[in-house]
């Protein structure tokens, strides 16, 4: 398990906790060597090339991030600064496998609909008072987002926020980013609240550090729920657009123009042929949404319905495809009318807007390959993606998370669109219990997971474990349910950075890196080189965080973090704790958060509303934490 560390000094193992001894045994880990941190070595050199192209991939996104890790991994494996026992210690890791077993539970509980219920009888309270309903809302994302995975709990809540928007006439837009940055606030309240969280705390304890308690975060945690929930009520309704409300549909995804009606005339090309026969999507990537002969209107079985002369076809394109198909098959453009959603959706169809979910089996898949037609019976009109409307080729488009997708659908379907795990319908939503066999005992099991590693008596990651298990023997899950639930990308970037946490110790890297950062410190008298420092490691975190993902800034900084703590002759503690809080901040941009990224589409964001409303945030955030994370852990 221990690998040498060629060019460099120490072996490939986390140092103690202990401060007092230059050289010690650790138990099952090797001997901590003497070393000159002040010294490059081919090693680092090597490790901070690699961090930088890592960052790079990261950034330019020329990668998905979990394969960058493991690339990561790999050449580091190929270096021989990793054995192949390390490389894969983290899949064993407990925080790999805490995480895991909570977005199981986490799943198991947002099935019951026990959420969707209680949140919109807490909401209706408020429905005299607007933002006294929004107010309720936030708060419950912020202390449900304290034991749940956040991701689940805003796939949850968008539509509860969406129907709560149209009832109290309020732009949505005002309303989807305060929700997405109430459950980062409320993430920081338990060790539970967030992957990061659990993570530090694992590396922490390989340290020789004692792990993280359950509620040690929740002072500071609720300091900062409370300023950020005080900051977005306040500042919302000012700083955030009031673009379009959820019923403008056709207009907030551009449609006006792509979406008409062409007739076809005498003698056309069209006429005893159906659309598949035609081959209009193939030649002129067009949908017929539907046919209009008289007084009928034909939705379903479109494909293979023959088409006759005076035919109406409502149909959705480019201009460009459109005055093709009108110069090769004879029909003529109704370019005089323009559909809006009432006029598409008719006859037992509804347009609706709905987002791919993060653990989405459509994630990487095309609408083609996928069959999306025949599998939910609606077409997809248009996918917006960070704010770019995507119409041409739509059924070419490899789908990502997060994505916003317009459908037409039968109005039919729509309960089994809702079901569907791989999207988040945002209109037309569902409130309502669902009773199924045992949905009972995961309200029981949840607290007892929770109680179980708040009180001691069990490891989160053991605690976690059983309760997933107990429901998997009750069959309140299906064992495929539990491998859907977990998101596997979190999972493999996670287990793949633990072990290059470890070379950026054992190779000197951190110790070398937190040199350069303690000349900071020199600036300032003895007494206050902690403090200073401390606010540097969570402003470089904090920063980080905006341009790569939570997990990956927290597993770079946290062993500076601890080397820091180490040189400066204090507690690394505090400085730990500052990377938790710092690497859930991400509040400037959408990408670097998983939440903020899922209501992109919903509220119809520009890339500078994040910017705008959320840098006051992160620097109010860092402030406070500059000053009350001293407080709550003393050097």
């Amino acid at each position: 398990m221990i690998a040498r560390v060629p060019g460099g000094s120490r072996e490939l193992c986390a140092p103690r906790y202990d401060r007092d001894d230059t050289e010690e045994r650790h138990p099952d880990r090797g001997t901590r060597l003497q070393y000159s941190p002040g010294t490059m070595t081919w090693s680092i050199a090597f490790v901070l090339f690699l961090l930088l192209v890592a960052l790079a991939c990261f950034v330019k996104e020329w990668l998905p991030i979990e394969v960058t890790a493991l690339g990561l991994v790999g050449a580091l494996l190929a270096s021989g600064l990793l054995t192949v026992e390390d490389a894969v210690a983290g899949f064993s890791n407990k925080a790999v496998i805490a995480i895991g077993a909570l977005f199981v539970l986490s799943h198991a509980l947002t099935k019951t609909g026990v959420l969707e219920v209680a949140a919109d009888r807490m909401t209706r309270i408020g429905k005299h008072s607007p933002w006294l309903a929004v107010m309720i809302l936030l708060c419950a994302v912020g202390v449900l987002s304290g034991f749940l995975n956040n991701t689940a709990v805003v796939a949850i809540f968008i539509p509860l926020t969406m129907d709560l928007c149209r009832r109290i006439d309020v732009s949505p837009s005002k309303v989807l980013i305060p929700l997405s940055y109430a459950s980062i606030f409320g993430g920081t309240l338990t060790l539970i609240g967030t992957s990061t969280n659990l993570l530090v705390s694992a590396v922490t304890e390989e340290m020789g550090a004692p792990a993280f308690g359950m509620f040690e975060f929740t002072p500071l945690g609720a300091a900062m729920l409370v300023l950020g929930l005080a900051y977005v009520l306040l500042f919302a309704r000012k700083l955030l657009p009031g673009t379009l409300g959820s019923g403008a549909l056709t207009e907030k995804y551009k449609l006006d123009g792509y979406l008409t009606e062409v007739k076809v005339l005498e003698g056309s090309e069209l006429a005893g042929q159906n659309p598949t026969e035609a081959r209009i999507a193939e030649h002129y990537d067009t949908m017929v949404l539907a046919i209009l002969r008289g007084k009928e209107r034909y939705t379903t079985q479109i494909r293979r319905r023959k088409i006759v002369e005076g035919d109406v076809l409502i149909v959705e394109g480019s201009i460009e495809n459109l005055v093709r198909m009108r110069k090769d098959l004879g029909v003529s453009l109704l370019s005089d009318k323009d559909l809006q959603d009432e006029e598409v959706a008719q006859e037992g169809r509804v347009m609706v807007e709905a987002i791919v979910a993060p653990v989405s089996g459509l994630v990487g898949q095309t609408l083609r390959l996928t069959d999306f037609r025949q599998h939910y019976g609606g077409f997809v009109l248009a996918i917006r993606r960070l704010g770019a409307t995507l119409r041409e080729k739509v059924a070419d488009i490899p789908l990502q998370s997060a994505d916003s997708l317009l459908l037409l659908i039968q109005r039919d379907r729509l309960d089994e669109l809702r079901r569907s795990e791989n999207l988040v319908v945002l209109s037309e939503i569902d409130i309502q219990l669902r009773r199924r066999r045992w949905w009972w005992l995961v309200l029981l099991v949840l607290p007892a997971v929770i109680v179980g590693a708040a009180t001691g008596l069990m490891d989160i990651a053991a605690s976690a474990m059983l309760g997933a298990i107990v429901l998997l023997i009750a069959g309140v899950l299906r064992p495929q349910e539990a491998y859907r639930a977990v998101e596997w990308p979190v999972i493999f970037m996670i287990a793949a950075f633990i072990p290059v946490g470890h070379v950026i110790i054992a190779t000197g890297t951190a110790d070398f890196l937190a040199r350069g950062l303690l000349r900071v410190g020199q600036a300032f008298p003895e007494n206050v080189a902690p403090f200073a420092v401390l606010s540097l490691v969570y402003f470089i975190t904090s920063l980080l965080t905006q341009l790569v993902s939570n997990n990956a800034a927290a597993i770079i900084v946290a062993p500076l973090a601890f080397s820091l703590g180490e040189a400066l002759g204090v507690d690394p503690r505090p400085f730990l704790v500052a990377v938790c809080f710092a690497a859930s901040a991400e509040f400037m941009t959408p990408m670097g958060y998983q939440t903020n990224l899922m209501v992109y589409g919903p509220g119809n964001y520009r890339f500078l509303d994040y910017t705008r409303f959320g840098a006051p945030l992160n620097i109010g955030f860092w402030l406070l934490s500059s000053a009350l994370i001293p407080v709550f852990w003393s050097f």
